[in-house]
């Protein structure tokens, strides 16, 4: 096994393992110079090389090598690649996503190992949340989600402050007495002086960034502005979130004794949402959701950026229609799948399945131990098959243009020919009939170029 050195999510330079069967690594006889073989022998004729088909087919059967060498791995217990640490893609695997400058350049396969392995080593989930759910672009470096985590900061913290200058009563949680140790928590939480305080923050605020901060600071401030927060909506977002808080799984370590002050971040991240994203505000569940993201990434910004790219994607199902939709699509998968289990639900009256609605939209968090739940959620969040499905569509498209080329040159050989039988043979026509067929080519190639 060759050491490499490459670069972390994190930045740091780390030792990084890579399997011998990595993806693009062939082994190759050695040969001497002007193509003769150690012995000496002279190679006979000009060494064939593999045209970009060939290299194509011959990377993607490397790259299934060491999937397979990972999943294997996984499959024995020992994580998902060389070195094992536990379930789901281990922190060695992940760092061989990576190159040498801090890009995940293998995000099928992040998204493959996630969904085939059985989720993520806890030790990086921290770090690969924020390439799965679209904090940081898979394509960015190192140095750039420095700065990408930079204006998040800026931003959010200007967001945050927004609101609550709009509503200062909004700052104070309504919480019923009874409950002391939360009514005692939103105090303390109030008493903490600068209402903009943020939990958990790792960005770079050194002197040097002063004239890039306020650059950052600058453009987050036309952002904010821009925003129309209506204030008697999210009045109303408020009261339900201040309902809805204390009924978060407080039984989670991450909520025990002191850390039951991160219920007020958490309500903190559920209005920042609602303000500015009044088309959707705030729906019963939401807590659920950002509270697992919290407590994986421990950062107020992570997890509110976080959650808000996944509430992009699945705000639909929040709403009337979307749930409508979704439930009959639950129906028809189940008749499919399950004919016998449709029809006794439908002689039982329900067949409405709107007992099951909730273990999709939370990814079933409240139904499995928080462990299991968690690493479902990943895999229900890698969207491995989906990505799967635009793979495969692409592969037959591309068949079907190359067979569509396969026949116009056949075609036009065809007609050529017949040309040529017919008409008189003189040097003229020669070296025109030449110049077409020369031209067609040209055209066919450009063609096959601009599909790529």
């Amino acid at each position: 096994m060759d050491v490499s050195v490459g670069q972390g999510p994190a930045g740091e330079k780390s030792p990084g393992l890579r399997c011998d069967s990595s993806p693009g690594v062939e082994e190759r006889e050695p040969r001497g110079v002007s193509g003769r073989s150690p012995g000496g022998e002279e190679a006979e004729g000009q060494e064939e090389r593999p045209g970009p088909g060939e290299r194509e087919q011959a990377a993607a059967a490397g790259e299934g090598l060491w999937l397979r060498g990972c999943l294997d791995s996984a499959a024995g217990g020992g994580g998902a690649g060389p070195g094992g640490g536990g379930p789901g893609l281990s922190a060695e695997t992940f760092q061989l996503l990576f190159d040498s400058d801090g890009r995940l350049v293998r995000e099928s396969q992040f998204r493959k190992l996630i969904f085939k392995g059985g989720g993520l080593d806890p030790s990086i989930r921290k770090d690969a949340w924020k390439f799965l759910f679209g904090m940081y672009p898979c394509t960015s470096t190192t140095r750039e989600r420095k700065a990408v985590a930079l204006e998040l900061y800026v931003r959010y913290k200007m967001m945050k402050c927004r609101w609550q200058s709009l509503m200062p009563s909004g700052t104070r949680m309504r919480v019923d007495e009874t409950d002391t140790e939360l009514y005692e928590a939103a105090f303390a939480y109030q008493q903490t002086g600068d209402i903009c305080n943020l939990k958990g923050q790792e960005v770079d605020l050194s002197e040097e960034k002063s004239e890039q901060m306020t650059f950052i600071e600058l453009q987050a401030k036309v952002f904010v502005d821009r925003q129309r927060i209506n204030v008697h909506e999210l009045h109303e977002a408020i009261r339900i979130i201040d309902k809805d808080v204390p009924r978060t799984e407080r039984v989670l370590d991450y909520y025990q004794n002191e850390g039951v002050i991160n219920l007020m971040v958490l309500r903190d991240i559920l209005i920042t949402f609602a303000a500015f994203h009044p088309d959707v505000s705030y729906a019963q569940g939401m807590n659920d959701l950002v509270s697992r993201f919290l407590e994986v990434l421990d950062s107020e910004v992570d997890a509110y950026w976080c959650c808000t790219f996944y509430f992009e994607k699945i705000s639909y199902d929040f709403k009337e229609e979307g749930l409508i939709r979704k439930i009959r699509l639950e129906e028809q998968l189940l008749k499919e799948l399950d004919s016998q289990l449709h029809a006794h639900l439908l002689r039982d009256d329900m067949n409405g399945l709107t007992f099951c609605h909730r273990w999709l939209l939370l990814g079933f968090q409240r139904e499995f131990e928080h462990s299991d739940a968690i690493r479902l959620f990943e895999i229900l969040s890698s969207h491995h098959l989906e990505l799967n499905s635009l793979e495969a569509e692409r592969a037959r498209d591309s068949e079907r243009m190359s067979h569509f080329q396969r026949e116009v040159r056949n075609q036009s050989s065809s007609l050529l020919k017949a040309e040529r039988e017919s008409a008189p043979t003189t040097p003229a026509s020669n070296t025109f009939q030449r110049l077409i067929t020369l031209w067609e080519k040209k055209n066919c190639l450009q063609w096959s170029s601009n599909l790529r």
